[in-house]
C-alpha cells in the first residue's frame, strides 16, 4: 500500500474524482494539459504534436476536455476531438492515426457527479505507473502558478465524426464475416460511451439486438445499469426471450454477459471461452493465460484441465498487460470484464470483447452456457469497507490479525486477499473458500477490523 499512498494524482487508471473539485478543478486541469503539453514537446524537441481526445457521456466531460485542451494548445500542442467515443477508441485511433497521445475524459463505472483523465501514449498503451508518477510534480508546479482560464469562457470543441466511423471499422474488421441473423441479443450501453457508437456498430452485424440506455442525459450514466448492473440486462433477456445480453460499463472498456437462464456471464467466464478458443486455433501462446489476484480458483483449475496456465497479476488491467507482456501471453483480463487480446487492441474494449465472443457462439453452434458449463465457481464474496485513510494494512495489529486467522485456516481450500481500490477510498476484502460459512465469517471479520480501524 506505501507506494499507492505516494501518488498526489493518479491512482491505477488515471486521475479520477468529483468532477470540478481537486485534482478535477480547473487549475488542476489546466496544468495537466500544460505537463503533457511540455513533456510531448520536450520528448520531439521543434515538432508540433498531435493529442486526440475523446470523453464520455457526463454532463462534466465537455468542459473538462476543453480546459485540457486549452492547457495543451497553449504548449503548442494541436488537439483534435473525436466526441464521444469508448475509452479504447481513444488507444486505437491514437495509434492509427499517428496522435502522439491520446486522452479520454471518463470516470468508466463510476457515478455521474465523478470524472477523470486518462492518458494514453502514441503506441496506444496506458502510460507506465512511472510516466505518470513523473507527470505529477510537473502538474502540481504548474498548477500553483499558472491561472486556468474559466471553463464558461471557453468554445465547445469541435468533433470529428470520421473518428467514431473509424473507430467501428476497427471493430468489424476484427471479426471478419460475423453476422448475427440467428441470435436476439439485448445490448445495455450503460447511457454511456457505448450508446455513441453501439447502434452503427450492431446495425452493420444485422441480427435482432436489442438497445437500452442509449439516451444519455449527462447525469444518468451507469444509473442503475451497465457492467456493474447485470440484473438489469438479465431481467431484460428475459422479458425479450433473447439468447444472451451484453452490458458495458461508462466508458465501455469492459463486458459482461448473461445466458438465457438469468446467469451473469462475468470476466473469469469469458476468459475460459476465449483461451479454449485460441488454443484450439493455435493462437494462445504459451498455453497461458494472465488474470488477477481477484479471479476465481474455479477459472484457475478449469483451465487446468484443458491444458493452461494461469498467472495472476496485481488488479488493473495495466499489471495484467505488464504481466502478458513479460510472459507474450495472448490473452488476459480480470473478473471485472476487461478482457486483452493484444493481437487484436492495445488495451481491453467491451465492444470488442463482445463481438470476440458472439462470433465463437456464431462459429460453435453453442450458448455461452454450454461453453462455460464446466466452469465450477468457489463460493466467493466481496465487500468494500469505506475508508478515511490508505494506512499499509500490514502496520494495523487486528486487520493482520484477521487476516492471518483466515490464512490459516482456509489454507489451500481458500483465498485471501485485501486490498486498497486504486480509484476509490474502499478497502476491498475477498475471500473464497470451498466452506460458505467460513468465508463469510472471515470476511467479516477482517471488514469489521478494518471499519474499526480506518472505516469513514
Amino acid at each position: 500500500m506505501t507506494g499507492a499512498n505516494a501518488r498526489k494524482l493518479f491512482g491505477t487508471d488515471g486521475i479520477r474524482a468529483v468532477a470540478g473539485e481537486y485534482p478535477l478543478d480547473a487549475t488542476t486541469i489546466y496544468a495537466c494539459g500544460l505537463a503533457l503539453g511540455h513533456s510531448l514537446r520536450n520528448f520531439v524537441p521543434g515538432s508540433f504534436p498531435k493529442v486526440l481526445l475523446g470523453r464520455d457521456t457526463r454532463e462534466s466531460s465537455s468542459w473538462i476536455a476543453a480546459t485540457l485542451a486549452e492547457g495543451l494548445s497553449e504548449t503548442g500542442v494541436r488537439v483534435e476531438s473525436a466526441g464521444v467515443v469508448p475509452t479504447p477508441a481513444v488507444a486505437c485511433l491514437a495509434r492509427t492515426h499517428g496522435f502522439q497521445a491520446g486522452v479520454v475524459i471518463s470516470a468508466s463505472h463510476n457515478p455521474w457527479q465523478d470524472n477523470g483523465i486518462k492518458l494514453f501514449g502514441a503506441e496506444g498503451f496506458k502510460l507506465a505507473d512511472a510516466v505518470e508518477l513523473a507527470m505529477e510534480d510537473e502538474i502540481l508546479r504548474h498548477a500553483s502558478r499558472a491561472a486556468a482560464p474559466d471553463p464558461a469562457t471557453l468554445p465547445p470543441m469541435v468533433n470529428n465524426a470520421t473518428f467514431q466511423a473509424d473507430y467501428i471499422q476497427f471493430l468489424l474488421d476484427c471479426v471478419p464475416g460475423l453476422r448475427l441473423k440467428s441470435l436476439r441479443i439485448v445490448a445495455d450501453c450503460a447511457n454511456g460511451a457505448a450508446a455513441a457508437v453501439a447502434p452503427e456498430l450492431f446495425r452493420r452485424l444485422g441480427g435482432d439486438v436489442i438497445l437500452k440506455n442509449i439516451k444519455p442525459d449527462g447525469r444518468n450514466i451507469n444509473l442503475n445499469c451497465g457492467a456493474l448492473h447485470p440484473a438489469y440486462v438479465a431481467a431484460e433477456v428475459t422479458a425479450h426471450g433473447a439468447d444472451l445480453g451484453l452490458t458495458f460499463d461508462g466508458d465501455a472498456d469492459r463486458c459482461m454477459l448473461v445466458g438465457s437462464h438469468n446467469n451473469v456471464i462475468n470476466g473469469d467466464a469469458i476468459l475460459l471461452m476465449v483461451a479454449r478458443d485460441l488454443k484450439l486455433h493455435g493462437l494462445l501462446t504459451g498455453d497461458l493465460v494472465v488474470a488477477t489476484t481477484m479471479s476465481n480458483m474455479g477459472l484457475e483449475a478449469a483451465l487446468r484441465r484443458s491444458g493452461i496456465r494461469m498467472l495472476r497479476a496485481p488488479v488493473g488491467d495495466r499489471y495484467v498487460l505488464e504481466e502478458m507482456q513479460k510472459n507474450n501471453a495472448a490473452l488476459g483480463g480480470e473478473q471485472s470484464g476487461h478482457i486483452l487480446l493484444p493481437h487484436l487492441a492495445t488495451t481491453g474494449d467491451g465492444l470488442l470483447t463482445a463481438l470476440v465472443v458472439l462470433d465463437l457462439v456464431a462459429r460453435t453452434g453453442k450458448s455461452i452456457e454450454e461453453l462455460t458449463e464446466d466452469l465450477k465457481v468457489f463460493p466467493q464474496v466481496i465487500m468494500n469497507v469505506k475508508v478515511r485513510e490508505k494506512k499499509p494494512l500490514e502496520g494495523i495489529p487486528a486487520v493482520a490479525a484477521a487476516i492471518r486467522a483466515a490464512e490459516e485456516e482456509l489454507k489451500d481450500s481458500g483465498r485471501v486477499v485485501i486490498r486498497y481500490s486504486g480509484t476509490e477510498p474502499l478497502a476491498r476484502v475477498m475471500i473464497e473458500a470451498e466452506s460458505e460459512e467460513a468465508m463469510k465469517r472471515h470476511a467479516e471479520a477482517i471488514a469489521g477490523a478494518i471499519r474499526a480501524e480506518v472505516g469513514v
